[in-house]
């Protein structure tokens, strides 16, 4: 029998009795705002509700951010042991993020924040409102829009598991340590994804160098003929052709946007698909819907599954992404249906990875947005077919082995990450005591 199996045979045979928040907290209140123009290099330690998102883990023992103590004129401090939610934040699923300060500062909240104390043990408090029990209960009844809320009564509300003191030591030594080997893993698997990263860039970017006039540079002609396989790829690459992207391509389109002050227009069954997720990657889903109405009331259209679709604007200028299902796009996309007797629609989306830096460059105006023309006059090397799909071959191995989530390594770092989750529900889950 383990330690903390015994500890609970001994103090709560029948059961843990479950709280709710407000039953356990000694006090509970709101933070004071904190502007961005207050904060300071030194100062008062404070949080400010977005870094509870953005830096803070489930604990944390240093603040990040300083202001001067003089210009805040409604002060509310959270001090060792304090749980500090996010009342305000972009999504149903993360919203009331918790974290629990176990430094030893006095510290300053902003508003956006509540703080609870208590006397239960810190770190078992991080632990159990991190589950995705507690999650559920923080998100249950809020409606997904652009900014999302809580509050204190709804905090108040959340019923967690409280075994006696010791056995809440047990479960956070138990915990740390399977969160310390967990994150040693994480940390050996991301530095190898890393060296593959920069392997997979490298080989892309010789794979897809040539010069304008169908051949690779000197130094490279030299090279290739080392091998029988180099001088295949010589012989391939001299016989490519250069054109525009426009001349690979069967279709070129840009989507819409639906009037947003028409609700029927939106939260439909016809996949959307806004800029902002085009990232080097596949679409499998989109984030939003929109309905037949809000289709037929604007210009946004059907593409086919496998468009290379490039961002035309602002901070996702540039990027491309390959849609695996059939959806429609807002207007800052262009959308590439490849002509498949020219080109392999994988092999232009990697040609237009690997031109980022150069097609971002090419954006104008202040927020240096592309143009469908910009995009659409854009050389690119044709090879032979045979000679793109080996490069596709080549570089799709990579690509599964560096972003897919359900293989490679980025697979093997969620599944740590799954694993340690598991666990800590599991300790997290008793008997009811009756």
């Amino acid at each position: 029998m383990s330690r903390l199996e015994e500890l609970i045979t001994e103090l709560c045979p029948n059961g843990v009795e479950y709280k709710s928040l407000g039953e356990i907290a000694l006090s509970i209140y709101r933070g004071s705002g904190i502007t961005r123009d207050q904060i300071r290099d030194q100062g008062i330690p404070c949080v400010r509700y977005g870094e509870i998102y953005t830096t803070y883990d489930i604990w944390f023992d240093k603040c990040v951010s300083f202001t001067d103590e003089s210009l805040i004129l409604n002060k509310k401090y959270f001090e060792y042991g304090d749980v500090l939610f996010a009342i305000t934040g972009e999504n149903v699923e993360d919203i009331a993020k918790s974290c629990v300060y176990i430094g030893n500062e006095r510290c300053l909240a902003g508003g956006d924040i509540v703080v609870m104390k208590h006397s239960q043990n810190p770190k078992y408090l991080s632990y159990a409102l991190s589950t995705k029990s507690a999650q559920s209960q923080k998100s249950k009844g809020k409606v997904k829009s652009k900014v999302v809320h809580s509050s204190v009564p709804s905090i108040q509300k959340i019923l967690i598991p409280v075994p006696p003191l010791p056995v809440q030591e047990e479960i956070v030594r138990i915990l740390d340590n399977f969160a310390e080997l967990t994150a040693e893993l994480t940390a050996e698997l991301t530095a190898e994804l890393n060296k593959r990263k920069q392997q997979y860039q490298y080989y892309r970017d010789y794979l897809l160098t040539f010069d304008k006039r169908g051949a690779t540079s000197q130094t490279d002609r030299q090279t290739d003929r080392q091998t029988d396989r180099q001088t295949d790829r010589q012989t391939a690459v001299n016989s490519i052709l250069w054109k525009r992207i426009k001349d690979v391509c069967k279709n070129i389109s840009s989507g819409g946007t639906p009037l947003k002050s028409k609700s029927s227009y939106y939260n439909g069954d016809i996949p959307w698909l806004r800029t902002q997720e085009v990232k080097f990657c596949n679409i499998t889903k989109t984030e939003m819907a929109i309905s037949q109405a809000g289709l037929d009331n604007s210009s946004a259209k059907w593409i086919p599954k496998n468009c290379v679709i490039v961002a035309i604007s602002g901070a996702s200028a540039a990027r491309c992404a390959v849609n695996k299902i059939p959806l429609t796009t807002n207007q800052h996309c262009c959308n590439l249906e490849i002509n498949s007797n020219i080109a392999l629609y994988r092999y232009v989306f990697y040609w237009i990875s690997s031109q980022y830096e150069n097609l971002k460059a090419l954006g104008q105006g202040a927020r240096e947005d592309l143009n469908v023309g910009r995009i659409c006059n854009y050389p690119i090397p044709v090879p032979p077919l045979a000679e793109q799909a080996r490069i596709v071959s080549i570089l799709d191995r990579f690509d599964a082995l560096c972003n897919d989530l359900t293989s490679g390594l980025p697979a093997e770092i969620e599944a740590r990450k799954k694993q340690y989750e598991y666990y800590r529900d599991k300790l997290l889950t008793f008997k009811e005591a009756v």
